[in-house]
């Protein structure tokens, strides 16, 4: 029987040096780390509890249990509270400061009772040695205020295994595994003082310290193999979730490890039971996105969302462990949308013509120079149409520029009303217009100009309850473009100038055409 003893002392002293390894790993190792203080000072006090609880089993005589029983109880009561705080700490919940002082209230008069015992026997009704115990045990009988604390402590337990538990639903694989760590640390001492409680422990003895054991081993697991306080669940909650940016997290053989909240836009076939799957799988029906994540190169990735464009600057980052192997990479979506539309917005106003909404006349060269030369067939049809408002001046004149304004607006809509999505119109300057037209005959651009014309005499436009009737003259040019060069446009423009030069001159109103034998004929 006494080599029985002999290995519950063990247990427990086990129990106490490894508390007490812990205690001192934590401080050393995981400063700063939520949950870290409450956790220290529950291991210290367990370890406590475990070296008092080995001279209460070595004690031979029922006076110096009693005194090993109150050292335990100096140190005993807290450990529920301090788990308590620890897992909340540890899952980011703020706990209120009347919380703090109804956890640690009980526990102190737990221990003035149990240290006045003698006076009252409410804590113990008696405290005996037990009869049927080969060495010294002590049997004790419960007043009220014992089961007051012991309803306590299993209440503070309780509480911590659901706080954790309440976070393995959103929780990643690895946390998942911290977690149920964490729990099978706090279910032990709850299983082992049920035992107790209950008279099922062996020669009566307490249990409750035996289990620090095993607990503390879980924790120690949770603590070195997992690196349970270094990366918890509430800094992956609040960085990693709470990221604007994507991430996915996959290992060397591309099997899913991890994703963020921003990610399921991104790629909706997300959950939680692809963890562990090939990414080849998830994205069978995206496969440009697929084509993306194998060539592992940063770019560009464009996609519709909510019939809205989204875009994405898709960047690789490899995982290396000690020896620089790459053991996996970390995926990462920036969103560029917002500044690709800024971007997009500077454009069209360094693009676009403010009053009339036509291309400038710097970028209705460069889209005129850019389709030219984009362009494969070995023949273009080219025409240029060249038109301005006759006595714009006077319109100024007689009705003020904000009048001229609304009159060049309105025939800048006209024009664009009449044209196709192909032609590419501009602003030349002051009331001139030009309007390129790609793949279109000599006669086709007439037609085209006198169309114009006609719709701008026959819809005046209306300011101050006045009508400003205006009519347009008009130039048209053509080529056709075997070998194209930058002078070709500026040829094209030259000759519509021309054109619309004799228009004038052939009283307005009316469309010129240029011939390369330098006839002009009137329509």
């Amino acid at each position: 029987m006494i080599n029985e003893l002999l290995v519950f002392k063990l247990i427990v002293a086990l129990a106490g040096i490894l508390s007490l390894f812990l205690c001192f790993f934590a401080h050393f190792k995981l400063k700063g780390a939520p949950g870290v203080r409450p956790y220290k000072a529950a291991a210290l006090f367990s370890s406590l509890f475990a070296f008092f609880y080995v001279f209460e089993l070595s004690s031979t005589s029922l006076r110096d249990i009693k005194l090993w029983i109150m050292m335990e109880y100096l140190v005993m009561p807290f450990i529920p509270a301090l788990l308590f705080i620890m897992c909340s700490e540890y899952v980011g919940q703020k706990l209120k400061i009347w919380v703090y002082y109804f956890l640690f209230s009980i526990p102190c008069f737990t221990i003035f009772m149990q240290a006045t015992n003698n006076l009252h026997h409410l804590y113990y009704s008696s405290v005996g040695l037990r009869s049927d115990a080969p060495f010294p045990i002590a049997r004790m009988e419960y007043g009220p205020f014992f089961y007051i604390h012991a309803l306590y402590l299993f209440l503070c337990l309780t509480v911590s295994v659901l706080t954790l538990a309440r976070q393995l639903k959103s929780a990643s694989f690895i946390f998942r595994i911290q977690i149920l760590a964490m729990i099978a640390g706090l279910i032990f001492p709850v299983l082992a003082n049920y035992f107790y409680l209950n008279g099922l422990s062996p020669y009566g003895i307490d249990l409750g310290p035996v289990s620090m054991s095993l607990s503390y081993i879980f924790h120690c697991i949770a603590l070195l193999s997992f690196k349970m306080f270094n990366v918890t669940p509430i800094f992956r909650d609040t960085v990693f979730d709470r990221m604007k940016e994507g991430v996915i997290v996959l290992n060397q053989n591309g099997i899913i490890l991890d994703y963020n909240q921003a990610m399921l836009p991104i790629i909706p076939s997300l959950h939680a039971a692809v963890i562990g799957k090939p990414i080849k799988e998830i994205l069978s029906d995206n496969s440009s996105l697929k084509t993306i994540l194998d060539t592992e190169e940063n770019c560009d990735y464009k996609w519709i969302y909510n019939n809205k464009t989204i875009y994405h600057q898709v960047q690789f980052s490899e995982v290396q462990n000690k020896n620089s192997l790459k053991v996996g990479q970390i995926v990462t979506f920036v969103n560029m949308t917002e500044k690709i539309e800024l971007q997009e917005q500077l454009k069209q106003l360094a693009s676009i013509d403010g009053l009339t909404q036509v291309y400038n006349r710097t970028y209705f060269l460069k889209l005129s120079n850019e389709l030219l030369h984009t362009k494969t067939p070995e023949r273009i049809s080219l025409s240029l149409i060249m038109f301005d408002i006759d006595h714009f001046k006077r319109v100024n004149d007689d009705y003020g520029h904000e009048t001229g304004d609304i009159v060049l607006s309105h025939i800048a809509t006209i024009a664009k009303k009449c044209i196709q999505e192909s032609d590419i119109i501009g602003r030349y300057g002051g009331e001139e217009f030009v309007i390129l037209l790609p793949n279109t005959t000599r006669e086709e651009a007439s037609i085209l100009a006198n169309i114009i014309r006609v719709k701008a005499s026959e819809s005046p436009s209306y300011s101050n309850n006045t009508i400003i009737q205006t009519t347009l003259s008009l130039g048209v040019s053509h080529t056709l473009v075997t070998q194209p060069s930058i002078d070709t446009i500026k040829n094209l423009m030259r000759e519509a100038d021309q054109a619309l030069y004799t228009a004038k001159k052939n009283g307005r109103n009316n469309v010129q055409i240029y011939l390369e034998a330098d006839a002009k004929q009137t329509i």
